[in-house]
Order: structure tokens, then C-alpha cells, then sequence
């Protein structure tokens, strides 16, 4: 590609020639990023799009007289079509939390960046649209329902019926339509950014700066909040986002009255739109344009969509029935099954040793419940078991053992929901009395239970003394 034009903006700016121009990795847009060092180092960008380009340099000075945090434009070509920047570095939000994102352990630097960008957000909503000249916007200036249809079907041609699903379009498209109806009572005159996700993000001496916004309209503030808290590869743990959540309506309340109640039930629809949204977006780039990067997101997109159906969109059946089967293909659950998570629950007897754990990750909880009373000791509960009526009915009157399984509950589930969130794929979970036949057998049977009731994940529980095993296998939504 021809960088003269680049090379003369630099030397009109800086007053002499750059030394170098290295061309950026490309990104998901047509445009080419080219970093120009010399005297000063600086960013060069070619458009293809004059309409988009335009947009970019018109939002971006409008931007900056705001006080928002984007790289200032320092001289651009008489046609539009290329323009040098300031250079932020390298360091994109991203890749900075990278660690967190893969371990779904977020401490408190990366807290920290996701905090500021979320509050930043709220701003650059606000203060972006005061003042802001919509007719630039590129190639819509505002969420109306056409740009809906737009990427709803999207959706649909390009990932819905890239995988071979069957489906009703006509009961489709009138789901749409009910969709399309619930986003669009979300009006608002504020600066919706469109693409707000990590990705987009630049950390700068440890504050964040925001970048390709030039496919921003005006449109409700909902939906850049669903796009970077749903990010498919963000991979943010639901407990990391409900915090976030909670940052975000507090700087929101700055702006405007917020109805908590109305935010959520809201918001959880623009979820679903840009997970659709974005599903589309890689079907193209991936299954079309044959470009392996966006296919290695969907199996995250296609996670938060199996949770999103978790609670149902009862205003959308039809859609509703479509997703499930798309999330329920092979192609999909295959890869889900490899990394669903598995509680092993076992009783035993201590005299007999605490059982391995043959996942090879060194074992986990061990309970013991020798310190409650112990039926074994009277004759008439010897030939039972704690699965056998006389024995629940003995141990439940004298209350020692629910005390203690409430405990050993609440323990475990914590671990549970974090192994969960982090994707692991094994936990163990033993209890041990004198002969593993009473209380051990009572506790395993109703943790197993208890967890595959409350978190649906696969759950193996083998009552190690008296050779019984059962698995609970999840049911997928």
C-alpha cells in the first residue's frame, strides 16, 4: 500500500521525514494502521471508506472539545481518505486483563482498568451526544429499527444458516419484529458507540482511551453496555459483571434518574440482540471470508447465549425454541461437554483410607462426620443405610448432621460456582464416617443432590462401602 501520503502528513507535522513506517496488524475494519517513528512517533491510518472516515475525523474533534478520552487527530489529507494520530502505544485493554480473562480470576489492577472504562462509558455517552452532529454518523445516524433488521438478519444469513439449522423464517421474522419493538422503547438522544468492547480499548499510563468509534449513531446507552459486559471472549464472570453493573448505574444516576428494575429488564434484551449481533458479525468474518480468528470466538458467544436462555424470553417463543436448538448441535455442545464441570461425591469409611482422586488435581473437600451421633452403634440401624428410611428419619430427629451439611453446603457451593466461572473441570467432594454406611451415605447422597438441584452440572456420586454409584447428568436449557 502506498504510505507517501502518510510520510508527507508526518513531515508537514513534525518538520522532518519519519525514520520508519511499520503497517499494524490489521483489525476486523477495512481500514490500514501504520505506526511512523522518528522524532516523534506517531499513527497513520488509510481509509477506504470516505464516508466513514469523515465520521471519524468529525467525531473525534467533537470528542476531544468534550473532554473525552480519544487520540487527538493532528493532520489529516485534503480528500479525508488518511490522517496521522496520537500514538497511545500498545497496550489495549484486552490484552492488559489477558491473564484474568483466561484464569476468570480478576484482581484488583484489572478491577481497577474495568472500572474507570465502564464509568468512562457513561460519560462518553453523555457528553458525546452533547452537542453532537448526528448527520455524520456512518452508515446510520441513529438505532432505529431498519439498522435492527439490518443485523438481526445478519444473524440469520449469515451464522443462523450457515450451520444447517431448519427453522420457520416467517415465525422468525415476527419474533424479530417483537424484539426489534422491546429495543426500540429504549430511545435516547445519548452517543451509542456501537462496537464498545475491550478490544476498543487503549491503556495509556493507566487510563483508558477509547478508539474505533466511528460506526457510533445516537441510540439508547443499553447497548454498549451488553456489548462490552457480554464481549464473547472477555469471558467476564457473571459475579465480575453484576459489579460492574453496579459501577455503571452509579455514574448512569449522574446523568439521569435510573429505574434499577427497568435497567436490568431492559438490558438483559440488548444482550440478546448483540449476542445475535455478533454471532452474525463471525459467521461472516469466519464462515465466509474463512478467517480463523472469529471462528475461535464463537464457542464463547455461544456460551453467553446458553446462559442468556437460562431464564426464558417469554416474549419470543419461536426464537426462543430456534436458540435452544442452536446451542443444543453437536457442533456446539461437543466442545462444551470437554469443559463442563464435574463434582465427584463419594462416602467412605476412614478406617478404610480417603478415597483418590483420579483426576490427578490432588483431591478437594473431605467432611468428616464422625463427631455427629451415630446410629450404627444400636442394632436395629445396622442392616440400613443413610438411603434407607429408618436411618434419614434417625439422623434428621437429632438435627446434628443438617447443621452440618448446611455448612459443608455453603462451603461447597461457594466452590462450585468459582470452579464454574473459571471452567475447571473437576471437583471432589468425600465424606467419611467410621464404616461409610450411615452418616457419610446420608451427606453424599443429599450434596449430590443439593448440587446438581442448584448449580445443573454433571455430578458423580459413588458410595464407595456399599458399591453404589448414580450420575445426575445435566439438562441443557
Amino acid at each position: 500500500m502506498d504510505t507517501e501520503i502518510l510520510k508527507q502528513l508526518y513531515t508537514q507535522y513534525v518538520g522532518s521525514e519519519p525514520a520508519e513506517i511499520v503497517q499494524l496488524p490489521a483489525s476486523g475494519s477495512n481500514r490500514h494502521y501504520f505506526r511512523l517513528s522518528g522524532e516523534q512517533s506517531l499513527i497513520g491510518v488509510i481509509g477506504e471508506l470516505p464516508e466513514e472516515n469523515k465520521a471519524f475525523l468529525y467525531m473525534d474533534k467533537h470528542f476531544l472539545e468534550q473532554g473525552l478520552p480519544v487520540p487527538k487527530v493532528f493532520a489529516e489529507s485534503d480528500d479525508k481518505m488518511a490522517y496521522i494520530q496520537e500514538d497511545l502505544g500498545d497496550t489495549i485493554l484486552f490484552n492488559a486483563i489477558e491473564k484474568a480473562r483466561k484464569t476468570r480470576v480478576f484482581g484488583e489492577e484489572e478491577k481497577r482498568l474495568l472500572s474507570k472504562t465502564i464509568r468512562r462509558l457513561c460519560e462518553f455517552q453523555f457528553k458525546g451526544a452533547d452537542g453532537m452532529d448526528f448527520s455524520y454518523c456512518y452508515p446510520a445516524s441513529e438505532f432505529n429499527a431498519r439498522s435492527i433488521f439490518w443485523d438481526l438478519n445478519y444473524f440469520k444469513y449469515c451464522f443462523l444458516k450457515a450451520t444447517g439449522l431448519e427453522f420457520n423464517e416467517g415465525q422468525l421474522e415476527d419474533d424479530f419484529q417483537h424484539l426489534a419493538d422491546v429495543l426500540l422503547r429504549s430511545s435516547s438522544a445519548t452517543f451509542m458507540y456501537r462496537d464498545f468492547q475491550s478490544r476498543n480499548v487503549m491503556i495509556k499510563d493507566g487510563e483508558p482511551m477509547f478508539i474505533d468509534f466511528q460506526g457510533g449513531r445516537k441510540g439508547p446507552f443499553f447497548y454498549d453496555v451488553a456489548s462490552f459486559l457480554w464481549q464473547a471472549k472477555a469471558n467476564f464472570p457473571n459475579s465480575l459483571r453484576q459489579e460492574l453493573l453496579k459501577e455503571y448505574i452509579d455514574e448512569l444516576k449522574k446523568y439521569k434518574y435510573v429505574d434499577v428494575d427497568y435497567f436490568y429488564s431492559q438490558l438483559r434484551h440488548f444482550v440478546l440482540f448483540r449476542t445475535l449481533q455478533v454471532l452474525g458479525a463471525y459467521g461472516f468474518r469466519g464462515y465466509f471470508e474463512k478467517k480463523p480468528h472469529f471462528m475461535q470466538s464463537v464457542p464463547f458467544a455461544i456460551n453467553n447465549l446458553r446462559s442468556l436462555l437460562n431464564e426464558p424470553y417469554v416474549e419470543y417463543p419461536y426464537l426462543t425454541k430456534v436458540l435452544r436448538n442452536l446451542v443444543n448441535m453437536s457442533q456446539f455442545t461437543d466442545d462444551l461437554q470437554k469443559h463442563m464441570l464435574t463434582v465427584k461425591v463419594m462416602s467412605f469409611a476412614y478406617k478404610k483410607g480417603i478415597p483418590n482422586d483420579n483426576s490427578g488435581n490432588g483431591g478437594g473437600f473431605v467432611f468428616d462426620c464422625r463427631a455427629s451421633n451415630n446410629p450404627g452403634k444400636y442394632d436395629r440401624y445396622k442392616p440400613y443405610t443413610g438411603l434407607d428410611a429408618p436411618v434419614i428419619k434417625y439422623l434428621e430427629d437429632d438435627g446434628e448432621i443438617l447443621t452440618f451439611l448446611s455448612h459443608a453446603y455453603e462451603l461447597v457451593d461457594a466452590s462450585v460456582k468459582r470452579y464454574v466461572e473459571r471452567g475447571f473441570t473437576n471437583l471432589m467432594v468425600c465424606f467419611g464416617c467410621t464404616g461409610g454406611q450411615h452418616r457419610s451415605v446420608y451427606c453424599a447422597q443429599h450434596m449430590a443432590e443439593h448440587i446438581f438441584k442448584k448449580f445443573n452440572v454433571k455430578v458423580e456420586l459413588v458410595h464407595r462401602e456399599q458399591n453404589i454409584e448414580q450420575v445426575f447428568t445435566p439438562v441443557q436449557k
